[in-house]
């Protein structure tokens, strides 16, 4: 009888574990499976409440454009009015076959090339000298990233008025005994191109300086102190040890330099105009997309050349990540559970 009791009060402790769906016993749920939910559901909460409005944001005003711009695209449009005038694809057949924008899609990769053999280096420069101890650093820090902040019409209009033809560059050589070196600065095609990257150089130089700097912080100073114990030469640790470390931040800023060049406007329309920019041998995709497009009275063409334009910078980024950021990516993307 007690052996019966026993028996009956094991079963019944038994089938208070464990709850019966469809015929079949359910092991009872952990407080730390519930807890490991909870804590999911709450970050699932927390990225929508702060990435959803960023994500919005991009839809409406990054992803929502380029597809209406693509939808005009397919059209013979002048800006008003529903598009009726359906052409398809001869809008994009005539930007592939257009002689011009073949020379300002090569205007383009020229400025990008030149952006990153000509600011690269000396910005790498510029970031180890002013990474030592000297006086003054900080001042000439200020100096170099200040023209990096000033709106680009400033520059624009300062750099045009300087760099004609009787202005202020032309005025000084010749004040200095210099006059056979007086040149048309803006308008001659030899010249306007490095005339060009000159001025972007000055520009920007400041922004790919504060980021340089910013990677030499970040590597640690035991690393030099063991180097010079080790007997190596001032070169030879920034050979070894800096630019390897500096690599990564190299590439980023590489990569933004890339991207600007592609969609470079401002400067070129100031400077040289839409007009002036074509024979000067300084135009860019984005001013062939203006006098093309709205200055034409053709916005489905314009738009195509949009499309275009996102296109190319699209797969200039996506190769560009392939193949030279895959291995930061790869390093900075962690794998862990909540």
């Amino acid at each position: 009888m007690s052996d019966t009791l026993g028996t009956d009060t094991a079963i019944g402790r038994q089938s208070q574990g464990t709850s019966r769906v469809g015929g079949a016993a359910t092991p009872p749920t952990s407080p730390r499976a519930a807890s490991r939910r909870r804590g999911r559901a709450k970050m699932r909460l927390e990225i929508a409440l702060l990435s959803g409005p960023a994500i919005l944001m991009f839809l409406a005003f990054v992803i929502f454009p380029v597809a209406l711009a693509a939808y005009y695209g397919f059209y013979r449009w002048h800006g008003y009015g529903a598009p009726t005038d359906w052409v398809g694809l001869n809008n994009y057949k005539l930007i592939l076959t257009d002689p011009a924008f073949q020379q300002v899609l090569k205007h383009s990769f020229m400025i990008m090339g030149l952006s990153l053999v000509i600011q690269g280096p000396l910005a790498i420069i510029l970031a180890l000298l002013l990474n030592q101890k000297i006086r003054g650093r900080s001042v000439i820090r200020v100096l170099i990233f200040v023209p990096y902040i000033i709106s680009e019409v400033i520059v624009g209009t300062g750099w045009s008025l300087m760099l004609q033809g009787n202005g202020a560059m032309n005025d000084l050589l010749r004040q200095i005994g210099l006059g056979s070196l007086q040149a048309d600065w803006l308008s001659d095609p030899k010249l306007a191109i490095w005339t060009l990257m000159a001025i972007i150089s000055w520009k920007y130089i400041g922004f790919a300086v504060i980021l340089m700097l910013a990677g030499l912080q970040s590597i640690p100073e035991e690393l030099f102190e063991a180097a010079q114990i080790d007997g190596a030469s001032y070169w030879q640790i920034q050979r070894r040890i800096t630019l390897p470390l500096l690599g990564p931040t190299i590439r980023i800023w590489a990569f933004l330099s890339i991207i600007g060049s592609l969609q470079l406007f401002d400067l070129v329309y100031i400077i040289w105009g839409q007009y002036v920019s074509g024979t000067a041998g300084t135009s860019t995709m984005a001013i062939y997309m203006l006098a093309q497009g709205r200055n034409a009275g053709n916005y489905g063409y314009g738009s195509a050349i949009a499309v275009v334009m996102f296109l190319i910078s699209l797969i200039v980024a996506l190769i560009y990540q392939r193949v030279v950021l895959r291995r930061d990516l790869r390093g900075a993307v962690t794998e862990g559970t909540v």
